[in-house]
């Protein structure tokens, strides 16, 4: 008889920021901005790897497969926010919620396992180097891609075959800028046991396990710098991991207190704020301490450059 009383729910209204409403041009500035220069920085990556000679290596094929995923997670929430900033509030479909928090779900942890294979190449390069390109040849550096993206698509998949099958209830509204999986959860009048459990494993096997795993290889890897005794050697290995090191304790840190840590107690600020560190921060972040941080890929960039402005100049030359 409950369940005949209860509306069945066709459309979320995703709320934003309604607290600070009379800043939502500033925000939405703000937010635009990001997105401009975090679509321009991965986008730049992706196109010096894939033109540079120079960057053809394990590390930057990973690489590029780090900012497409980039470049999949904010363009899967930033436009819809900067909406729902602008409007106060928008109305997204039960469909479309869904499949926002797909395509997120996908990203996001094809970033986590992609940050984990980048480790392991990390690891390799330095504390086995003699072996390094006889394990990390093309063929591997394409399986361990594939997987990447096909674990956490089939987790994310597995996610949304379990909502299609709830049922939703009233109220609709939902007090977050995008269909994070946490506050959709919570519209749902069946057992959300089974949901739980499998969010719980794939927590543990997306996100835990594959911190402790980067963490071993970098307390390796710090011990094999040590006994480098070149100080030119070691200041090189320890610039090369550095930046990687500073993006997994960046996306890890906010994911971890986001999905493992008890969110109770928690305000829905607090959430919305974590939630804007791994959604758009952090995308931007990646680029910026990938290409200022690495000597291959200004000297890529620099040479992308001189050899566009040469062909500018050759054929200004020839037209006069």
């Amino acid at each position: 008889m409950l369940r005949e009383n209860q509306t069945t729910v066709t459309e979320f209204l995703l709320l934003g920021f309604p607290v600070i409403h009379n800043f939502k041009i500033l925000l939405f500035l703000i937010f635009l901005l990001l997105y401009i220069f975090t679509l321009a920085g991965n986008v730049l990556i992706i196109v010096l790897v894939s033109t540079s000679h120079q960057l053809q290596t394990p590390m930057y094929f990973f690489l590029r497969h780090l900012s497409l995923s980039d470049i999949l997670l904010t363009t899967d929430i930033v436009p819809n926010m900067l909406y729902v900033t602008l409007a106060e509030g928008a109305v997204i479909s039960l469909a479309g919620c869904i499949t926002q928090y797909f395509l997120f779900g996908t990203s996001a942890g094809a970033e986590c396992l992609l940050l984990t294979v980048m480790s392991y190449d990390r690891y390799l390069a330095i504390c086995n180097p003699l072996r390094y390109s006889a394990i990390m040849d093309f063929k591997f550096c394409c399986q361990m891609v594939f997987w990447s993206w096909f674990l956490v698509f089939m987790a994310a998949l597995s996610i949304v075959i379990l909502i299609c099958s709830f049922q939703v209830c009233n109220p609709n509204v939902i007090d977050h800028f995008f269909c994070d999986l946490t506050p959709l959860l919570e519209h749902f009048c069946s057992d959300r046991f089974i949901a739980d459990t499998v969010l719980i494993f794939q927590c543990i096997f997306i996100i835990v396990f594959p911190f402790i795993f980067i963490i071993v290889t970098y307390v390796c890897i710090s011990l094999t710098i040590l006994r480098i005794s070149s100080t030119t050697g070691r200041q090189k290995a320890f610039s090369t991991c550095s930046s990687h090191l500073a993006v997994v304790f960046l996306y890890y840190g906010t994911l971890i207190a986001k999905y493992v840590i008890p969110s109770k107690g928690h305000s829905l600020t607090v959430m919305k704020i974590t939630s804007l560190l791994y959604a758009v921060v952090i995308p931007l972040f990646n680029p910026i301490i990938y290409t200022l941080r690495n000597k291959e890929i200004q000297a890529a960039l620099w040479k992308c450059i001189s050899i566009r402005v040469q062909t500018y100049l050759s054929a200004r030359d020839k037209i006069k």
